[in-house]
C-alpha cells in the first residue's frame, strides 16, 4: 500500500486556503464591530432623543403649567369683574324698586281717592304695603284702599305684564284667607304701571280688574264706563 505525500504545492494552496479563512474571519469580525458600533452610536442617538423629547416635554409642562396659572388669574379677574356688574346691576334695581316706591307713594295711594270715588267706591282708608303672614305664607298689597262695604287690592309694578296680572289674580283669591275681617266686603282687584306691556291692560280688563296708569301729573283709571269689576 502506497502512501502519497503532500507536495510543496498542495502545503502552500492549503497555507494559502487558510490564509483566506482567516482574512475573511477577520473581516467577519469587523463588520461585526461596525455593525456594533453603529448599533451603539443608534442608541446612543436615541438615548439623545429621548433626553431632548423628555426636556421638551418638561419644558412644555412648565409653560402649560405657567399658562394655567396666569388663565386662573385672569378667570379670577374676570369673575370678579362679573360680581361687580352684578353689584352694580343690584344697585340698579335696588333703585328701580326705589322708583317703584316713590311712584306708589306720590302717585297711586293718594290718588286711589279721586279715581275710585269717581267710579262709585267711596274711599275711607288708603294704605301702603300691608302685609299679612299665615302660617309659612305671606301676602303683601302695595295699596289696600278700604270703605265700610268694598276694598280694592292695588298692584303696582314698574312693568306690568301678562304674568304680573295673573299673579296678582292668584292673590286676590287668597286675600279672604289672610284677612278674614273683610270678610262682609266686595273685594276688588286693580293694577298699576309705571310701564303696561302691550296687551297686559286689555287682560286684566277681561278679567274685571281696573287698571291704573299715570297720565301726564296725574293717574287715572283706564277702564271704560262700561266696565263692571269683577268681585272675589
Amino acid at each position: 500500500m502506497s502512501t502519497t505525500h503532500p507536495t510543496f504545492d498542495d502545503i502552500w494552496r492549503l497555507f494559502q486556503e487558510t490564509d483566506r479563512l482567516i482574512k475573511g474571519l477577520s473581516a467577519s469580525q469587523q463588520d461585526t464591530e461596525r455593525k456594533f458600533q453603529e448599533t451603539d452610536r443608534k442608541f446612543q442617538e436615541t438615548e439623545r432623543l429621548l433626553k431632548e423629547r423628555s426636556e421638551e416635554a418638561d419644558r412644555r409642562f412648565q409653560e402649560t403649567e405657567r399658562f394655567l396659572k396666569a388663565r386662573a388669574a385672569e378667570t379670577e379677574r374676570e369673575i370678579q369683574a362679573v360680581n361687580e356688574q352684578i353689584q352694580a346691576v343690584n344697585k340698579q334695581i335696588g333703585e328701580l324698586g326705589g322708583q317703584w316706591g316713590l311712584f306708589v307713594e306720590n302717585q297711586v295711594a293718594p290718588a286711589c281717592e279721586r279715581v275710585f270715588s269717581e267710579r262709585g267706591i267711596p274711599v275711607h282708608m288708603v294704605s301702603q304695603r300691608v302685609k299679612k303672614r299665615r302660617g309659612g305664607d305671606t301676602l303683601e298689597i302695595d295699596v289696600l284702599v278700604v270703605n265700610a262695604g268694598h276694598v280694592v287690592l292695588v298692584e303696582v309694578k314698574s312693568s306690568l305684564g301678562v304674568e304680573e296680572v295673573r299673579e296678582f289674580l292668584e292673590d286676590l283669591r287668597q286675600f279672604r284667607t289672610f284677612f278674614p275681617e273683610y270678610a262682609d266686603h266686595q273685594v276688588h282687584g286693580a293694577v298699576a304701571g309705571m310701564r303696561i306691556e302691550d296687551g297686559a291692560d286689555r287682560y286684566a280688563y277681561r278679567q274685571g280688574l281696573f287698571v291704573l296708569a299715570q297720565t301726564g301729573e296725574t293717574v287715572k283709571i283706564l277702564n271704560d264706563m262700561r266696565f263692571q269689576p269683577k268681585a272675589w
